[in-house]
């Protein structure tokens, strides 16, 4: 990536570009197509929260998008749980409101805006899914102060699920990777479409490589942490807070 920390996209500009493309993340089969095994990775994340975290009563979707990943989790738990929604996009969370109520959900809650800034009740969420989010945190202390906060908005036994573009810690590694993905876009829908892509990215996105992400969960206090996939430059992860009743 060329550009700096300090020129990437605001969270303006960010809320700007997905205001308008709200339809390209309401496909519940196919993800995101840009998104190396989207499918594979919802599935992942979604059946680890279930077979880890009992009972699931309320959920947190951060960067909900268009509400994917909750849909994806209440099929796999096949019952209803209080969702909160939360994303920078209006129309994606009026999007994601529609699908999850029409669903059955019983108490859907939207928050709009920045997760960082977001007043979130503590120890509150059994399941916190982040799909395609994290990515768009900065410096190290960032990081940090994001991750310390869902842990702290995870219930004891709760659940932290990711999915997101990862970078290498070696950069001929990093180099074949971000090659391996340039095919896989051009491959999807010609060289013009890896291009945007790829300038998004360097615009918007500081993605950190899952060991960096896998390290700060036991750092801010998991015990618990699971690597469920990796291919490329994407990867499903998550990790469980210890249950202070056993």
């Amino acid at each position: 990536m060329t550009t700096p920390l300090n020129e990437k996209s605001s969270t303006q500009e960010i809320r700007e570009r997905f205001d308008v493309d709200v339809d390209r993340f309401s496909h519940l089969e196919t993800g995101q197509s840009a998104t190396i095994d989207a499918p594979l990775a919802m599935e992942l994340i979604t059946e680890a929260a279930v077979a880890s975290t009992k009972p699931i009563r309320r959920v947190l979707d951060i960067g909900c998008g268009a509400g994917n990943n909750t849909l994806r989790l209440r099929k796999a738990l096949s019952e209803d749980f209080e969702a909160d929604l939360l994303d920078l996009s209006e129309p994606m969370l009026d999007r994601a409101e529609l699908r999850v109520s029409s669903e059955g959900a019983t108490e859907v809650r939207l928050w709009h805006g920045d997760f960082r800034d977001a007043e979130l009740p503590e120890e509150s969420y059994d399941v916190i899914l982040a799909a395609a989010v994290l990515h768009h945190l900065r410096d190290d202390t960032d990081w940090l102060n994001a991750f310390e906060k869902l842990y702290r908005l995870l219930t004891p036994g709760g659940s932290l699920w990711i999915t997101d573009l990862v970078w290498h810690e070696t950069e001929s590694v990093q180099a074949t990777m971000w090659q391996r993905y340039a095919d896989y876009l051009t491959q999807l829908g010609g060289q013009t479409y890896c291009d945007k892509v790829f300038a998004y990215i360097d615009k918007e996105d500081s993605p950190r490589p899952v060991t960096y992400q896998l390290d700060l969960l036991r750092r801010v206090g998991f015990s618990d942490v699971e690597l469920l996939h990796k291919n490329c430059c994407f990867a499903a992860f998550g990790a469980i807070k210890t249950d202070k009743q056993k």
